[in-house]
């Protein structure tokens, strides 16, 4: 049963900090909805100082971002701030942010002036149609009153602080142009445009590779000394959060549960939510959870990739640019093997699962797949028939439960859709089955008349194992499919495929870029980089004795949610 804090059994503890430049007390907001109040921030209260990061952790729907853009009175239109101060230092003239009218030259003067805001999606919040020069160039002259030739020399200045390199070119270079990585670096620059006081950081690595998380983390941390900057850390990560932060705020259903210094919270919890989120966090070092339990894996291989090429680019004949996207792989996946392929954005991961489904024709090389029955199938030859067939047996388990769903169909048309597809099935027996599926994922049969919209991301990521088990497949591709949930939903989804796997016989090659989920879930890794598989072996090799590299440098890049051991510290830099 889940329990609601109070204010009661929160804790709180202020040693050990100086004068705040940004205090917040007994905050409260609510949600006005069509047919009730939700209750979304209650009496928060911490302060922020100066040189210092306060993380402020939890799940989604905790009020994390919420809290975050009261400091801006940039909240949703639903919303109400019934109670609580936000006080500025202003130069040493407090400024009651609450107070200021919603628009003005006042809130403007603070927005991006006094307080700045790092996105989680640069691509959803920088401009497409402007570069990013113009954007940054923009926001100098609105708050800093410089010319033209001024902001433009500034702005030049900003990207080689935030390492863009070439920042001479990249100034008129447009967003779809960059990276993720160079993105969030340009979004950094134009948030440090008007030298704020305090940086509020939503999630700012949520979306990137590890290697390029540890980067961005580097690069704000070596900001915020250099400039003196508060910062507001909003993070799910706690590994992120032992990297990084001073100061630790636990939120949970809108209520901060407790409060402490980093160590503190780390080593001494003392509250039952934050000691869970502790708990359910998978470490580098943590054993695998399946080590004591599973048998020896079989011998007997069911899928075999042998010199697998794609080639993106010009057609035959044609000059143009040409990309290797997967070049010259091969790897065995064993009967009730869990393989990890891991890797950077761009390794080539996701381009082999698709390819292993056939979702896209290779350019050269094979896929076998071997049910067990002695027969053999080269999945690159096969028609259109005998795609189908093969796709009931190797299934997908896709990375986003939101947009994987079709928000117009119920549960029961989603999970029954391969089912009906298929036409094996009368009526009855496909509700039989979509129920008995639901039940083997943890949800209830009465869950059959919904729609996806009514669910939870980790509900909605069960629905989408149900619909990939209708077809009892002998093997599950899992392409990043944790990577949008919280620590504890990802816990309980990695367990439940686990159980799945002793149930039913399965297989798993799970794609993914966070690697001590990897170590946590599969047998095997294979590392790819730019399209070549550069290292494959045991989880326990790679991740504790890695040969490679680029292997170090990925392994070295994973925040390790240990404050008094941080990996920023010793981290292994590779060059192609």
């Amino acid at each position: 049963m889940t329990t609601v804090m109070t204010p009661e059994t929160i804790v709180h503890d202020h040693e050990g900090f100086g004068d705040a430049v940004l205090s917040v007390k007994n905050l409260s907001i609510d949600f006005h909805l069509r047919q009730h109040i939700l209750h979304a921030v209650r009496d928060v209260t911490f302060d922020l100082h100066r040189g210092k990061t306060l993380a402020l952790v939890g799940e989604s729907g905790s009020g994390k971002s919420v809290t975050a853009r009261a400091l801006l009175k940039i909240v949703d239109r639903a919303a109400r701030i019934t109670s609580g101060t936000i006080v500025l230092d202003a130069d040493g003239k407090p400024v009651d942010i609450h107070a200021l009218p919603d628009e003005g030259k006042e809130i403007r003067a603070i927005r991006g002036g006094r307080i700045s805001l790092i996105f989680q999606e640069p691509m959803s919040s920088l401009s497409p149609v402007h570069t990013i020069g113009d954007q940054i160039i923009e926001a100098l002259r609105l708050h800093r009153n410089m010319s033209k030739a001024e902001a433009r020399a500034e702005t030049i200045n900003l990207l080689s602080q935030v390492e863009i390199p070439n920042p001479e070119a990249m100034i008129d270079r447009y967003t779809f142009e960059f990276s993720g990585g160079m993105r969030q670096r340009a979004m950094i620059a134009m948030s440090l445009a008007c030298d704020p006081d305090i940086l509020i950081a939503d999630e700012p690595t949520t979306a990137l590779d590890v290697t390029t998380q540890a980067e961005i983390l580097d690069l704000i941390k070596r900001l915020q000394v250099e400039r003196g900057m508060a910062m507001l850390l909003i993070t799910h990560d706690l590994g992120v959060v032992a990297e990084v932060a001073d100061e630790v705020a636990v939120m949970h259903f809108g209520v901060i549960v407790e409060r402490g210094p980093v160590d503190e919270i780390f080593y001494n919890a003392k509250h039952p939510y934050t000691r869970q989120l502790l708990s359910s966090t998978v470490r580098l070092e943590k054993p695998r959870v399946a080590d004591a339990a599973r048998t020896e894996l079989k011998d007997d291989v069911v899928l075999s990739v042998r010199n697998l090429t794609k080639v993106f680019g010009a057609g035959a004949g044609k000059k143009g640019f040409i990309l290797k996207a997967v070049d010259d792989v091969s790897f065995d996946l064993k009967r009730g093997e869990n393989l990890g392929i891991v890797g950077e954005s761009g390794s080539g991961k996701t381009t082999m699962g698709r390819l292993i489904l056939r979702v896209l024709d290779p350019t050269s090389g094979s896929v076998i797949y071997r049910p067990g029955d002695g027969t053999e199938t080269e999945v690159t030859t096969l028609d259109k028939q005998g795609l189908r067939n093969f796709h009931s047996q190797v299934r997908l388990v896709f990375q986003d439960p939101f947009a994987s769903l079709n928000p117009r169909m119920t549960v029961r048309q989603v999970v029954a859709d391969p089912l009906v597809v298929q036409g094996k099935l009368s009526g009855r027996e496909i509700e039989q089955k979509v129920g008995d599926l639901l039940e083997l994922v943890g949800l209830d049969r009465s869950a059959m008349e919904r729609y996806p919209h009514a669910f939870s991301g980790g509900q909605r990521q069960r629905i989408g194992i149900a619909r990939a088990l209708a077809l009892d497949p002998k093997v599950i591709i899992a392409d990043e499919a944790t990577s949008a949930l919280d620590v504890s939903i990802r816990a309980q989804i990695l367990d439940l495929l686990l159980d799945l796997q002793k149930r039913l016989d399965l297989s798993y090659i799970f794609i993914a870029h966070d690697i001590s989920v990897v170590r946590y879930f599969c047998d095997r890794v294979a590392v790819m980089h730019r399209g070549r598989l550069v290292e494959l072996g045991s989880a326990e090799q790679i991740c504790t004795a890695p040969e490679e590299d680029y292997t170090k440098s990925l392994i070295s890049a994973v925040p390790n949610p240990d404050p008094r051991n941080k990996r920023m510290l010793h981290r292994t830099r590779f060059t192609a």
